[in-house]
């Protein structure tokens, strides 16, 4: 059972997910509220130590002499099978008869999907509000599941993604049409908006009754990354750089920079300032590198190589041009 409740939230996560699908969020609410109801059975499975009888529907039948029967039966449905109890039975079972403590905002998430579902099932939901709140709160009944899951039957979703797609990669929002809600959608989220209000400025840890999730595009250069710091510090994490990454970081000679300052600077000469001046920046890895001719002889000759960033302190001591 908790198999088959694992299988239904992903698929509602799948078809919630598709790029076009008609019936969206009617279809997840359905699918999310049957995933928690075999979840919360199969829990109830677990703490009866798997006995059926357990989580099936019982009745007390009315006798031929018209007396109520003393003893209850296992209720049957059309097929003459048993019938099952409901999510919010399996849940007073677990949290009432056995004890067994959920977050009281878990209870009211799912009241309000079943709502949802309900409404979605008996009438129709065509408006763009209640398909971002259904976003929000199956956000938040995802979150809800991934955490009970993990408490109460280990660590068996780990190899899954339990998110929904912003509705927003997916939704035209530049252009708000104005829409005329039935009294149907009115009821369902008024019911919402008083259920939310009982939890503002609450915090009932990793447990929510609604998820907003917030998008944002933004450019990105192709050139950005990690900001890197050049340190001596032995515990630093190691990065080698190839003879490229070296020429692209210290591009620039002693004849290069030596021009570059002749043309940067009034009053440069090259004189024992200049060199004075440049040879304590290159002690500075983020200004020089000293490249040895021969790399597998630390006694060969070398030729130093700078970095632009350079010409930064040379423009403290000399007059910019």
């Amino acid at each position: 059972m908790l198999e088959k409740s694992i299988a239904a939230m992903l698929s509602a996560i799948e078809i919630y997910n598709k790029p076009d699908f008609k019936y969206r969020e009617e279809t997840f609410s359905v699918l999310c509220i049957n995933s928690w109801e075999l979840l919360l059975k199969a829990q109830v499975l677990h703490l009866s130590s798997n006995k059926l009888k357990s989580i099936y529907k019982m009745e007390f039948k009315t006798l031929k002499k018209g007396v109520r029967s003393g003893t209850a039966s296992i209720k049957k449905n059309r097929s003459g099978n048993p019938m099952s109890i409901n999510l919010f039975e399996a849940y007073k079972i677990i949290t009432a008869d056995f004890g067994l403590k959920i977050n009281k905002v878990v209870h009211d998430n799912l009241l309000a999907l079943t709502e949802i579902r309900d409404n979605s099932i008996h009438f129709i939901n065509d408006d763009i509000t209640i398909a971002v709140k259904i976003q929000e709160l199956g956000t938040a009944a995802l979150q809800n599941y991934f955490h009970l899951v993990n408490e109460w039957f280990g660590n068996v979703l780990a190899k899954y993604n339990f998110y929904l797609m912003p509705i927003s990669f997916f939704r035209d929002f530049q252009n708000a049409n104005g829409l005329i809600l039935n009294n149907n959608e009115k009821n369902v989220l008024n019911y919402i908006k008083k259920t939310e209000e009982k939890y503002d400025d609450k915090d009932f840890g990793e447990y929510n009754l609604t998820l907003r999730i917030d998008l944002k595009f933004q450019k990105v250069k192709s050139t950005s990354g990690l900001p890197v710091t050049i340190t001596n510090d032995p515990k630093a994490t190691l990065v080698q750089l190839s003879e490229e990454d070296i020429s692209d970081k210290y591009p620039w000679n002693y004849d290069v920079l030596t021009t570059r300052c002749t043309k940067r600077y009034s009053d440069f000469k090259v004189n024992n300032k200049y060199h004075e001046l440049r040879k304590k920046l290159e002690s500075d890895k983020k200004y020089a590198y000293q490249r040895l001719l021969d790399p597998s002889n630390p006694n060969s000759s070398k030729k130093t190589f700078y970095n632009s960033n350079i010409l930064k302190e040379f423009d403290q001591n000399y007059i910019k041009d």
